[in-house]
């Protein structure tokens, strides 16, 4: 029975709860899309392995390590394996088909990555042709590619055009593994800057080391630093994490700025739904003066309040949650080629519930409280 009041007292006036609820959807939309354009920018952290560590230059990503490092990192005690490779940064056809593409020593680059999956026959026979290249599923639905296709990039680091042609199709293992990522051989890229800028070769951009176990990551960490201190190209190594957290550092203002406009959405309909319900209870404070002279107290006024502002809440809140997963997926499809993943978790839609609870109870507080407070004589003079 109270839930029957509830309802018609929430739709009593059709058009202002109808126009409550939009607004309460929208944005609860726009919140639930604006948490997944964070995650989607912090996927790659939360891929990150806790038994991977990356060294770069002490003093930028930008200045190259001597290939000579490997076997002196590989000897560390504590390091299980090491690669090595270079952010290529090459262009398909026209810079606004921008995706990430590196050169990487194949074979033991792709076993520190197992979550970067592909067919057997597929990986030897990329690990075969030196000219030969690795596409992720993303790269391959967005541009149409196919297994044995040639395509050509275009360098900024590295000029010239590089031909290569796709062998393998890896998938990602997770739902947070970027399919969106090509790789070739890095002996192609050093044979040809042996030849045409000698001075360039046998360099790497980064090493990538396996530790034994996780609980060593920083003493290994530390000791492969303190083996090329004072040298002419010092070492920096970090954890996975802190490395992908580092680039994330750079655009940390924009990410805050996401987070402040997703809560300002939320302040601004809470204002929205609590002016909603200041009028309601306005217009019914004659009927709330009857109620009270039947014995009905104000624990009982609230409940009613309250009541039908969480029904207005909820039913804008959970329509707003149920569209958040066809408009992700138009978003996806417009922009999703610049994020590594585009995924509505579930923690998503608990905080858009939370929102809507939240909005829901702050919205009726005054309200309940106006109405907790007035005397039946004065709520009575409003019945004429």
């Amino acid at each position: 029975m109270l839930l029957k009041l509830l309802w018609r007292n929430a739709f009593r006036h059709k058009l202002r709860t109808a126009l409550t609820i939009l607004g309460m959807c929208v944005a609860i939309l726009a919140f639930g899309l604006l948490r997944t354009v964070i995650d989607a920018w912090h996927s790659g952290v939360e891929a990150a392995a806790a038994d991977r560590l990356v060294t770069r230059n002490a003093i930028s990503l930008i200045f190259n390590l001597p290939l000579s490092y490997h076997e002196k990192i590989r000897a560390v005690d504590g390091v299980k394996r090491v690669s090595y490779g270079n952010w290529f940064g090459g262009i398909y056809i026209d810079e606004k088909n921008f995706f990430a593409n590196l050169v990487v020593e194949p074979r033991s680059y792709f076993e520190m990555y197992p979550e970067y999956t592909m067919d057997d026959f597929q990986r030897e026979s990329f690990l075969r042709d030196r000219k030969g290249c690795v596409v992720g599923r993303k790269l391959v639905r967005r541009f149409g590619w196919k297994l044995g296709d040639p395509i050509t990039l275009k360098g900024t680091i590295f000029p010239g055009n590089w031909e290569m042609v796709i062998r393998a199709i890896y998938k990602g293992k997770y739902d947070s593994t970027d399919e969106g990522v090509l790789f070739f051989h890095w002996e192609y890229l050093n044979e040809t800057l042996k030849k045409t800028s000698p001075r360039r070769a046998d360099n790497v951009g980064f090493y990538v080391i396996e530790v034994t176990h996780p609980d060593r990551a920083a003493q290994v960490a530390g000791e492969v630093d303190q083996m090329f201190r004072n040298s002419r190209a010092e070492t920096l190594t970090e954890t996975e994490r802190a490395f992908q957290m580092g680039f994330l550092s750079m655009s940390e203002a924009l990410i805050t700025a996401i987070r402040l406009i997703s809560l300002v959405v939320i302040f601004i309909i809470m204002a929205v739904v609590a002016n909603t319900m200041i009028m309601s209870v306005r217009e019914r404070m004659g009927e709330y003066a009857v109620l009270k002279t039947l014995g009905f107290g104000a624990l009982f006024l609230s409940i009613l309040i309250f009541g039908e502002s969480l029904v207005i809440c909820g039913l804008g809140g959970g329509l707003g949650i149920l569209m958040t997963f066809p408009v992700a997926d138009l978003f996806r499809q417009q922009v999703g080629d610049y994020f590594p993943t585009f995924i509505v978790k579930d923690v998503t839609l608990l905080l858009d519930a939370a929102a809507a609870i939240l909005v829901g109870t702050a919205a009726g507080i005054l309200p309940a409280w106006r109405a907790s407070r007035v005397r039946i004589s004065e709520g009575l003079r409003r019945l004429g």
